[in-house]
């Protein structure tokens, strides 16, 4: 595989892309969340279909936008704003409505067509919303001091934080992959036979290894400790969505969840290992940092 290949082409210009809208933050960041939310969505139940499932596709649609935009404007104030409890409002009320919504359906809705909606508005809808907290994370409190990069070109805790959650993905990804095709012997896993246990432990090397420069660039306390327990935790969040998504894929009898980008399939191939890991890192940061002696 050269740098011309489609699949490398195609994640370049997708990095470019994404890094950009990062870097630029608010309507920018979040029209890329949501684009990403509803590609994956229709993506995702296209896969529930294709196993005779009819999920409440449209209403969870409306669902997941009106999430993302609810924790959009709850990022804009603060953390005790109405904003906030809307978006927290927002997660058993779209189940409520999701429900209703089957309810109502001449055909009675089975197991399959809750569960499937239900899973979607959470996979692809709440965890998806944290990449949003996680770039707006200098509101909130405690927050240790972070000083990577803040002091040039306008880069805050949320923006630093952003960008080494991304890089820490992109490490997992690209170390497992490049090290698994060319020194993988042990498959990892029956879900997904092309991955290999040398893949992952190599995705898992790397994580944990810039996770720990990542945390003296921020100044984390017992660094670098809390940055090899991050890259750890992130290397497990990646590999945890990765091997979920071919679980869909699998069970749905498809190779790839779509078409979309050229030499990875579907939007869902894509951003897999990036649904999980923002949760993770926002938590992480918020609730086990402060507990460390600085």
């Amino acid at each position: 595989m050269t740098w011309r290949s489609p699949r490398v082409l195609s994640g370049l210009v997708a990095s470019a892309i994404g890094v950009s809208l990062i870097s630029l933050g608010g309507w920018f960041f979040t029209l890329l969340v949501a684009t990403i939310v509803h590609l994956g969505l229709v993506e995702f139940f296209q896969l529930a279909r294709s196993k005779g499932i009819r999920p409440a596709s449209k209403t969870t649609l409306v669902a997941c936008h009106v999430l993302i935009f609810l924790s959009f404007y709850a990022t804009k104030q603060p953390t005790d704003s109405q904003w906030s409890l809307l978006a927290e409002a927002m997660v058993p009320l779209a189940s409520l409505v999701i429900c209703g919504w089957l309810l109502l359906q001449p055909q009675t809705g089975s197991i399959a067509d809750v569960g499937s909606s239900i899973f979607g508005f959470y996979y692809l809808g709440v965890l998806p919303s944290y990449w949003l907290r996680l770039r707006a994370i200098d509101g909130a409190a405690p927050l240790p001091e972070l000083h990577w990069m803040m002091p040039k070109a306008g880069f805050t805790p949320g923006l630093s934080l952003t960008l080494f959650t991304l890089a820490l993905i992109l490490a997992v990804d690209i170390t497992s992959y490049v090290y698994g095709q060319r020194f993988g012997q042990r498959p990892l896993s029956h879900v997904s036979p092309s991955k290999t246990l040398e893949g992952a432990i190599s995705g898992a090397v790397a994580a944990t290894l810039l996770g720990a420069v990542g945390a003296y660039l921020l100044d984390w306390p017992l660094a670098p400790f809390s940055g090899f327990l991050l890259g750890t935790l992130v290397a497990l969040s990646a590999l945890v969505g990765d091997l979920v998504e071919s679980m869909l894929k699998r069970d749905a009898g498809v190779k790839d969840s779509g078409d979309l980008i050229p030499g990875h399939g579907g939007i869902l191939d894509r951003v897999d290992s990036s649904l999980l890991t923002p949760a993770v890192v926002f938590y992480f940061v918020l609730l086990v940092l402060p507990l460390f002696p600085h």
